[in-house]
C-alpha cells in the first residue's frame, strides 16, 4: 500500500520547510510514505527548498493556474505514480501533519473512500466570528447540496482512496473544497469526517486578502456549484419566488377592476405580466440545466473511464520532476497499483 501525501504550493519557500517537518514518513497501514508538491508557477525558491526538504515528486505547472488547477494535477500525478491513498494538505501549515494517521484510518478501516479534517472552525482563535458564520453556512449549503453530513466543507485536509480520487473532477477555477464533497455525494464514493488539529497561523491567506474578498467568493464558488449540481431546484424556486408577486399583483388589479377602477391601476397588470414571463425565463432555464446537468453527468463518467484507460497503459505524469529521491520512483500503472490493492488488471479491464 502506497501513500502519497501532496502539498499544492505558491511562492512558499518560506513555509514549505516548516508543512514538511510535520510530515510523517511511516504511517500505519502503508508500505510506503511519498511527498509530492505541485507548484503553481511559483517565482520564488519553492521547488529548491522541496527537494532540500526531501520531497520524492515535483510536479511544475509553467505559470499560476490556481489552487483547483493545482489539486487537480497534483491528484492526477499521485495516481499516476501508484497511489493507493492519497492526502493533501495546504503549504502553509495550517494543519498539523502528525494527524495525518487519524485522517486516514476510516481508509485504511474500509468504512469510507474520502475523510475531510474537521478544524472545528467555532474553537479556531484566529478566526473572526464573521467568517465562523460564514463557515457553518457555507457548510450547510453544501451539506444540503451533496447530502453528506462533513461539518467543515472548506477544509483543505483530506484523504482520497484510489477510487474515490479516480471519480473526482474538478471544474471550477477557484476552489476544489466545495465541489469534491458535492461530487462525492452524487458518486459512489462514501464521506467521513474526524476532528484534526490546526497550527497558529503563520500569515494571512493568500486565497482571501480582504473579508468582503472572501465573502464575495465564497458566495460566488457556492451559487455556482449549487446551480451546477441542482439547476432545477434553484431555477425554480427563484421562478416561484417571481411567480407569487406576479399573482398578488394580478389579484390587487382584479379586485380593483371589479370596483370598476382597473384603468387607474393597470400599472399591476403590467408590473405582474413583466414578473409572469420573469417566472416563465427561470423555470425554463431550470430546465435547460437539469438537461446540462444530465450531460455533465455523462462527460464525468466518460473522463472517469479515459482516466482508468491511462492508468492501465501507464500513462506518465504531466508536468512531473523526480524531486530528492528520484530512484526506483518511477510512476506505477493502474494495473500495478490494482494489484497492491487487491484489484487485478483484469477486474480494471471489465469495469472499462
Amino acid at each position: 500500500m502506497k501513500l502519497i501525501i501532496q502539498i499544492p504550493c505558491f511562492n512558499e519557500e518560506a513555509q514549505l520547510p516548516a508543512t514538511l517537518a510535520d510530515l510523517p514518513r511511516t504511517v500505519p497501514g502503508f508500505d510506503q510514505v511519498e511527498w509530492l508538491v505541485v507548484d503553481d508557477g511559483s517565482t520564488d525558491r519553492t521547488i529548491e527548498v522541496a527537494r532540500a526538504g526531501g520531497v520524492d515528486h515535483i510536479v511544475r505547472l509553467t505559470n499560476n493556474k490556481g489552487l483547483a488547477a493545482g489539486f487537480q494535477a497534483g491528484l492526477d500525478a499521485c495516481l499516476k505514480l501508484g497511489a493507493d491513498v492519497i492526502v493533501n494538505t495546504d503549504a502553509d501549515n495550517q494543519y498539523d501533519g502528525r494527524d495525518i494517521p487519524k485522517l486516514v484510518g476510516p481508509i485504511v478501516d474500509g468504512r469510507a473512500d474520502m475523510v475531510v479534517g474537521d478544524r472545528e472552525v467555532m474553537t479556531i482563535e484566529h478566526f473572526s466570528p464573521l467568517k465562523k458564520i460564514l463557515q457553518r453556512l457555507g457548510s450547510w449549503v453544501v451539506r444540503q447540496a451533496s447530502q453528506t453530513s462533513v461539518p467543515d466543507t472548506t477544509s483543505g485536509f483530506r484523504a482520497y482512496n484510489r477510487e474515490a480520487a479516480i471519480q473526482m473532477a474538478v471544474v471550477s477555477k477557484f476552489t476544489y473544497t466545495l465541489e469534491t464533497i458535492i461530487q462525492a455525494g452524487k458518486l459512489l464514493v462514501a464521506t467521513a469526517h474526524v476532528p484534526i488539529r490546526t497550527n497558529e497561523q503563520t500569515r494571512e491567506s493568500r486565497l482571501f486578502p480582504s473579508m468582503w474578498s472572501y465573502v464575495r467568493r465564497n458566495g460566488v464558488a457556492l451559487f455556482r456549484i449549487y446551480a451546477q449540481y441542482e439547476p432545477l431546484k434553484v431555477f425554480m424556486t427563484a421562478a416561484l419566488l417571481a411567480a407569487l408577486p406576479a399573482t398578488a399583483l394580478w389579484i390587487r388589479w382584479f379586485v380593483f377592476y371589479l370596483e370598476g377602477e382597473g384603468a387607474g391601476n393597470v400599472q399591476s397588470l403590467i408590473l405582474g405580466a413583466v414578473l409572469f414571463v420573469a417566472s416563465m425565463v427561470l423555470a425554463a432555464l431550470g430546465v435547460i440545466g437539469d438537461l446540462l446537468a444530465a450531460q455533465r453527468t455523462m462527460a464525468q463518467r466518460t473522463f472517469e473511464r479515459v482516466r482508468r484507460i491511462e492508468l492501465q497503459l501507464g500513462v506518465e505524469p504531466s508536468h512531473y520532476e523526480p524531486g530528492a529521491r528520484p530512484t526506483g520512483h518511477a510512476p506505477t500503472t493502474g494495473a500495478d497499483s490494482g494489484a497492491a490493492t487487491g484489484k487485478t488488471g483484469e477486474r480494471e479491464a471489465v469495469r472499462l
